[in-house]
C-alpha cells in the first residue's frame, strides 16, 4: 500500500498533464504485477464496491480518537472530504505494515459477509497499522469513491511508455468487462492479440460542445455535421456470428435491445459501428423518455418492445471485415459505411445518420436551433 499511497500523493501534488504521467509510469515500473493491474482497475472506474456504510465508520473513528461523535461530525464539516477527516482524527499509528494494494482490497473485500463488530475489529486494526496517507486511500477504497484526479487516458498514456504499447492498442485492451480477480497485468495489457476477446469495443469518443465560435473551425466545405440524436451512445459489434451491443458507460446491453439481434446475420463479421441507440417508431424519433421505459427493465414485454421500439442510427464505422478502419480519413470510413448500408435496405433496425447541408456557420446554427423538432 505504502508505493499506492505514494502514487496517490505525488499525483495530487501536481497539475501538470507530463509529471502525472511520468511518475504513473514509473509507478508501473516499480509495483508488483497484482498492484499494477488494481491501479490499472481503479483508474479505469472498476473500483470494489462499498462494503461498509460510512455512518459505522463515522462512530468507529470518533471512538478510536476518543472524542464525542458530534465533534468529529464538526470537524467533518470543516474537512469536507470524509475519508481525509477519518484519517486527520485517527490517532498515531500502533504498528507496522508491508502489505501491498492487493492485500488491501482483499482485506476490503473480505468485509462484505461479515458482522457489524467483525467488521469494526478488522477496520480499526487496519488504520491502527497505517499513516495518515495510506489511512486516507484505504478509507476511499472503503467507500468505494476513490478519485485521483487521473483520468482514463492519461493513465493510459502512462501505460503506454511504460510498456512501448501505443495508445489505441492500449485503450482497446482495458475495455469491456474484466475483472482483476480473474486476469493478470499480463493477460490483459501485454498479449499482443487483443481482440480475443470478441466483445470488446473501442473507446468511446463523445461529442462535447464547441469551446471557441465556429468560425473559428475555417471554411465550411472542410466539415461535415450530423445530428446529435437523442439516445445512448453505443457500439454494435458483429465478430464471429456473434452480437455485441455496448452503451457509452462500457456495459454489455446486448439483451436489453433484442432489435438488434438479427443483425448478427446480416452484417459481416468484423463489423463495429459507432452510433445512437435511439426509440424510434414510424419514422420518427421518440423522446428520451420512452428510451427510460425499457432501462434496468429485466423483463421485456411485448408491449414495452412494442411502445418504444430502437434502432442504431449509425455515426461511423470504427472496423470493418475485421481490419480497425479508425486511422482512415472519415470521409474514407463514412463512404464505407454508406456503401455498407447499401446492402442492408431490407432490415429497418440500422439507419445511417445522415449528414446535414449548409453553405455557411450562420444556416448550420439556424439548423441547430430547431433540433428539438428532431428530437436531437
Amino acid at each position: 500500500m505504502k508505493q499506492f499511497a505514494n502514487l496517490y500523493t505525488q499525483l495530487d501534488q501536481t497539475t501538470r498533464t507530463n509529471t502525472k504521467v511520468n511518475v504513473l509510469a514509473r509507478y508501473f515500473s516499480q509495483a508488483g504485477e497484482e498492484d499494477r493491474l488494481w491501479t490499472v482497475a481503479i483508474l479505469s472506474h472498476r473500483r470494489p464496491k462499498r462494503t461498509v456504510n460510512s455512518t459505522l465508520l463515522r462512530t468507529w473513528a470518533a471512538e478510536m480518537a476518543g472524542i464525542p461523535l458530534w465533534l468529529f461530525e464538526e470537524s467533518y464539516h470543516v474537512v469536507g472530504d470524509l475519508s481525509e477527516a477519518i484519517a486527520l482524527t485517527l490517532p498515531g499509528r500502533q504498528s507496522e505494515n508491508e502489505f501491498s494494494l492487493t492485500y488491501w482490497i482483499e482485506y476490503i473485500k473480505s468485509l462484505e459477509k461479515l458482522e457489524e463488530e467483525e467488521k469494526k475489529e478488522r477496520i480499526t486494526a487496519a488504520w491502527e497499522s497505517m499513516n495518515y496517507t495510506e489511512r486516507l486511500v484505504f478509507n476511499k477504497l472503503i467507500m468505494g469513491g476513490f478519485r485521483i484526479g487521473v483520468s482514463q487516458k492519461l493513465m493510459v498514456r502512462a501505460l503506454s511508455q511504460y510498456t512501448g504499447i501505443d495508445e489505441n492498442t492500449l485503450a482497446h485492451r482495458i475495455m469491456g468487462n474484466w475483472d482483476p480477480a480473474e486476469t493478470t497485468f499480463e493477460k490483459l495489457i501485454l498479449t499482443k492479440d487483443p481482440l480475443e476477446d470478441i466483445s470488446k469495443p473501442y473507446p468511446f469518443y463523445l461529442a462535447y460542445a464547441l469551446d471557441e465560435e465556429p468560425e473559428e473551425l475555417g471554411a465550411p466545405a472542410e466539415w461535415i455535421a450530423e445530428r446529435k440524436w437523442d439516445g445512448i451512445r453505443g457500439q454494435l459489434i458483429v465478430r464471429k456470428d456473434e452480437l455485441f451491443v455496448w452503451s457509452r458507460g462500457e456495459e454489455l446491453v446486448t439483451d436489453k435491445f433484442p432489435e438488434y439481434h438479427p443483425l448478427a446475420e446480416l452484417l459481416p463479421n468484423g463489423t463495429v459501428i459507432d452510433g445512437e441507440i435511439l426509440p424510434f417508431k414510424e419514422g420518427r424519433p421518440l423522446t428520451f423518455n420512452d428510451l427510460q421505459t425499457r432501462i434496468g427493465r429485466k423483463n421485456l414485454t411485448k408491449s414495452i418492445l412494442k411502445k418504444a421500439p430502437v434502432v442504431m442510427m449509425a455515426y461511423d464505422l470504427l472496423e470493418w471485415r475485421g481490419e480497425d478502419i479508425r486511422h482512415y480519413p472519415l470521409h474514407k470510413r463514412r463512404q464505407l459505411l454508406e456503401e455498407m448500408m447499401e446492402t442492408q435496405k431490407e432490415q429497418e433496425v440500422l439507419l445511417l445518420s445522415e449528414t446535414l447541408s449548409f453553405d455557411n456557420w450562420e444556416s448550420l446554427a439556424r439548423e441547430r436551433k430547431n433540433s428539438r423538432e428532431h428530437h436531437s
